[in-house]
């Protein structure tokens, strides 16, 4: 039965994955209702803190955002690609992984690809090699972010190990940084030489011929180097670092966040809602910027939309895990105490299906850690919870491929065969591998 009831699992998975977005959520409501009424399974517990942690973090980034933050970083990360434009197909990953790292959320993505592809295009280079390149990096970088609900949560899960109470949020991204440094740097030598060339690309010189398809190539020119900035803007990304840096200092030092004798430190997920919110109201008010424009952005509506996916996913999956742990732990456990790299394929797997780091964090962590897996492997294999790239069907990469005015990025004939599987596999496997070799030495 227990079998039957995760292969249901799976199918409410799938179903919702179809629509994607809040319908992955909802559809995950409908599968959690089944579990609790029909298979009369236990309640599971709402991922509430990871769902807090978004809504803060989008929240404070939103605000960037309106004030124009987003936007002035976006002049400079353009400046630097126009400076080196030979340089794009590296230096386009590293901007988005950058990006990324700064505002906990891969969906800044959207603003810089079509400046990566305008600096590619009219430097003859493939623009499929940096773009998809760039789009990996951006989601890869997830788990480096010290504003990222599945780093936060990890941190919260491993500090309640025995003899890992003393982890801190440092010591969770000193080894995931590297790692997921090292595995852009690899996808994006990877990518340098990767595809035809445009002169010999048949489906470029296709689109040559087409009136439309050539006026489109010929005269697009995407840049934000020639629009106005409010006076603001760049005080907002000054103050939005200073929360950056004001969470680290106090993950270091936990005696700020221990408030009473004898009490223990605040947690790391309660800092960063407070500190998220708190610098969001300051920015806001520093900027006087119009808080009824916050929500139009594209910061706050796609990180809406994961809040919500992440609600309805991590809830059914925590209630049939809860309610099936004794058996499938018996089922797995020598297979993952003999090869505990297989846990990485678990990871991977389930986020292929559900499309967010933090849910397949939220459901597959308690997971191994009823498993008995060690900590350092457990930190050093986070960013297998990044196999989305696997099925292209994540707006990133949707929107990489509608970007890409030269056809170069793409979705193959065989739907497996796109762009993004090659460097997403090589990106991933290299900062599993990196990952677990300094996580053994750093978490102690």
């Amino acid at each position: 039965m227990l079998y039957l009831e995760f292969l249901f699992l799976l199918l409410m998975l799938y179903t919702g994955s179809r629509f994607g977005g809040i319908g992955l959520g909802v559809v995950s409501g409908i599968g959690l209702a089944i579990e609790v009424f029909v298979f009369r399974m236990p309640v599971g517990k709402a991922p509430v803190n990871v769902m807090l942690i978004i809504l803060a973090v989008v929240t404070c980034a939103s605000i960037l955002e309106a004030a124009g933050g987003l936007k002035f970083m976006l002049q400079i990360a353009e400046k630097i690609l126009r400076s080196n434009p030979k340089r794009v197909t590296i230096l386009g990953p590293i901007v988005t992984y950058i990006m990324t790292f700064m505002l906990g959320t891969g969906h800044s993505v959207y603003s810089i690809m079509p400046i990566i592809g305008d600096v590619a295009l009219k430097n003859n280079i493939r623009p499929e090699r940096p773009m998809a390149a760039s789009s990996i990096a951006s989601q890869l970088s997830i788990t480096s972010s010290p504003l990222s609900a599945a780093v936060v949560y990890y941190l919260g899960q491993i500090t309640k190990m025995p003899g890992f109470e003393h982890i801190t949020l440092l010591n969770i991204i000193s080894v995931t940084v590297p790692a997921t440094f090292a595995g852009t740097i690899a996808l994006a030598l990877y990518s340098l030489r990767r595809g035809k060339e445009l002169v010999d690309d048949p489906e470029y010189q296709r689109r040559l011929q087409d009136p439309v398809w050539k006026e489109r190539i010929l005269n697009t020119t995407s840049t934000t180097l020639n629009e106005v900035l409010p006076p603001a803007a760049k005080l907002s990304v000054y103050l939005f670092l200073l929360s950056l840096v004001s969470i680290v200092v106090v993950a270091m030092i936990p005696d700020i966040r221990t408030i009473g004798e004898g009490a223990k430190p605040i947690s790391m997920s309660l800092i960063i809602q407070m500190m998220m919110l708190c610098f969001g109201g300051i920015i806001l008010l520093a900027t006087k910027t119009n808080p009824q424009i916050v929500p139009n952005g594209v910061v706050f509506k796609s990180g809406m939309v994961a809040a919500i996916a992440i609600f309805g996913i991590a809830w059914m999956s925590d209630t049939y895990f809860q309610f099936a742990m004794p058996q499938f732990k018996a089922g797995i456990t020598e297979m993952v105490q003999t090869y505990p790299w297989t846990f990485a394929l678990a990871l991977f797997a389930v986020s292929v299906v559900i499309n967010s780091q933090a849910a397949t964090a939220v459901m597959m962590l308690p997971v191994g850690i009823g498993l008995g897996l060690p900590a350092p492997l457990l930190i050093g294999l986070m960013p297998a919870t990044y196999g989305y790239f696997f099925i292209p069907n994540y707006p990133s990469d949707i929107a990489t491929v509608n970007f890409d005015v030269t056809g170069t990025t793409k979705i193959g004939k065989f739907y497996f065969n796109h762009s993004f599987m090659v460097p997403g596999l090589i990106g991933v496997v290299t900062a599993c591998l990196v990952g677990v070799a300094i996580a053994e030495i750093i978490i102690r």
